[in-house]
């Protein structure tokens, strides 16, 4: 029996199908963005420089992004003032949906819309919620997928970290 197509090529397939894409890795210059935040204003990534950022990827129909969303906003009232800003991107395309969550759940960090989900292709976003922290250089210092209880106390010591240099 002959198969259709050859071992070699039914291998490499195998690999792209499992090969495992991750978010924009640490070490490397965070990718420039602008993006609008509720009010339409575009909020421009390299404008920042000089802060530490915390870019939290996140989504109303995601369970641990609800859980997290209020930690974050606890962390910015706290080391905001020491040069640090969060911005919460949406990857929703109904951007009503993450508006009507907010109503209920109000934050005081920017919230930014990526309804067509081209700044989470460009930091290659797989996974909700996905936090990049990035150091006042514009470097990517920290990468967090996913969210799970007690993840918060690690982005406070990393923040801590990046604030001091």
């Amino acid at each position: 029996m002959k198969l259709p197509i050859s071992v070699p090529v039914l291998l490499v397939m195998l690999g792209i199908l499992t090969w495992n894409v991750q978010a924009a890795p640490a070490g490397q210059p965070a990718p420039d963005f602008a993006l609008p935040n509720i009010d339409g204003k575009n909020i421009r990534l390299k404008e920042l420089r000089g802060q530490v950022v915390l870019i939290n990827y996140w989504a109303s129909w995601c369970g641990p992004c609800r859980q997290e969303m209020p930690l974050l906003n606890d962390i910015y009232k706290k080391y905001n003032k020491l040069g640090f800003v969060i911005l919460g991107v949406n990857v929703e395309q109904d951007s009503n949906k993450a508006k009507g969550y907010l109503r209920d759940v109000p934050v005081s960090f920017p919230i930014l819309y990526d309804m067509q989900n081209q700044l989470s292709k460009l930091y290659n976003i797989n996974a909700m919620p996905t936090t990049v922290i990035v150091d006042r250089s514009g470097m990517i210092r920290y990468v967090h997928e996913g969210y799970k209880p007690g993840y918060e106390e690690t982005y406070k010591k990393q923040i801590k970290e990046l604030v001091k240099e």
